[in-house]
């Protein structure tokens, strides 16, 4: 009785030790000293649609925004209901206070890897839906960054009517910040017009998620893939499968331009030219080079982002030794 007793005594033991295993640490949390410079958002539309301010001085303050519209139309524009009423639904769904915060964390961790990185001056705008599937563009001679409000109204919004289900699915505010960071990983790294096979396509997006979980480390994967909960869990319990089948079809040092089309560019789902195609989550490939990455991260710990961001794309893969498990 006495020996049942200790092993019995043992197991909870075991057990209780599990449960007090810490979770992996996230090796991009890190301490952030010196913040980015603090982050003012202007909201352009605001002023635009403002009848009190007068059109002279809203162009001599935003000279840049006003682009080939004749004086006449401008004018009209400022007065047109509809516009005004879209302008004000998309600013209803804002907080500005939360985005201008989310900003400055995400600047001040760009910063951290990149200390000469500068705050932008951050406008808000209204293209009254005309610029809502490419909502945020960054002129990096003026260190500019433009977020059009109405692009992140809401998944299945009114306004966003005929437009392609799969480009609602981001078009939330809550993607706001992740897409503003995935501009700036863009921005960061070039793409190599000598390395065009698939695994160099593959890699390279890889980086730029890489770049994504050291600038948001406590921004949920999905968000960071322009994914929903929904995708990012079928890519995760299918990440074998896939690899399986580029492994397979001998896809990954392939040359073939369709592959990025198929599994790269955004989209309703990937294109295995299977009966699992609809059933699957947009731009798996990218998915796929984000984990290749992370291996690599987990294999060499000690590598330094902007080193990471040097190597070539077959040095990653050969040393990140990428072989995912069936769940």
């Amino acid at each position: 009785m006495k020996i049942f007793r200790i092993i019995a005594l043992s197991s909870i033991l075991v057990l209780v030790l599990d449960s007090c295993k810490k979770e992996p640490e996230n090796q991009w949390k890190v301490e952030v000293k010196n913040a980015a410079e603090k982050v003012e958002l202007t909201d352009i539309s605001k002023e635009f649609y403002d009848q009190a301010l007068p059109l002279d001085q809203f162009k001599t303050k935003f000279p840049w925004f006003q682009g080939t519209v004749s004086d006449a139309d401008f004018g009209k524009r400022r007065a047109d209901a509809e516009e005004i009423k879209i302008y004000k639904e998309a600013a209803s769904k804002i907080d500005q206070t939360k985005l201008q915060k989310e900003l400055q964390d995400l600047f001040s961790h760009i910063k951290y890897y990149f200390p000469k990185f500068k705050s932008p001056k951050v406008y808000l705008f209204s293209s009254a839906l005309q610029m809502v599937q490419d909502p945020i563009f960054y002129d990096a001679e003026g260190n500019l960054l433009f977020i059009d409000i109405t692009g992140f109204m809401g998944d299945g919004n009114a306004n966003y009517k005929g437009l392609e289900l799969y480009f609602q699915k981001s078009m939330n505010p809550q993607n706001i910040v992740p897409k503003v960071s995935q501009i700036f990983a863009e921005n960061i790294i070039t793409e190599s017009p000598d390395h065009q096979k698939f695994i160099d396509k593959v890699i390279l997006n890889g980086k730029i998620m890489m770049m994504q979980d050291a600038f948001l480390p406590d921004t949920p994967d999905y968000l960071k893939m322009n994914y929903t909960k929904k995708q990012y869990d079928w890519a995760v319990a299918n990440e074998a499968n896939i690899w399986n089948y580029f492994v397979e079809s001998n896809l990954i040092f392939g040359d073939d331009p369709r592959l990025v089309e198929r599994f790269i560019s955004p989209g309703p789902f990937s294109k295995f030219y299977t009966e699992i195609d609809n059933e699957s989550s947009p731009m798996i490939g990218i998915f796929t080079g984000w984990q290749i990455c992370k291996a690599y991260f987990k294999q060499k710990p000690e590598t330094k982002l902007v080193d990471f961001l040097k190597l070539d794309a077959t040095k990653i893969f050969n040393e990140a030794v990428y072989k995912p498990k069936t769940p």
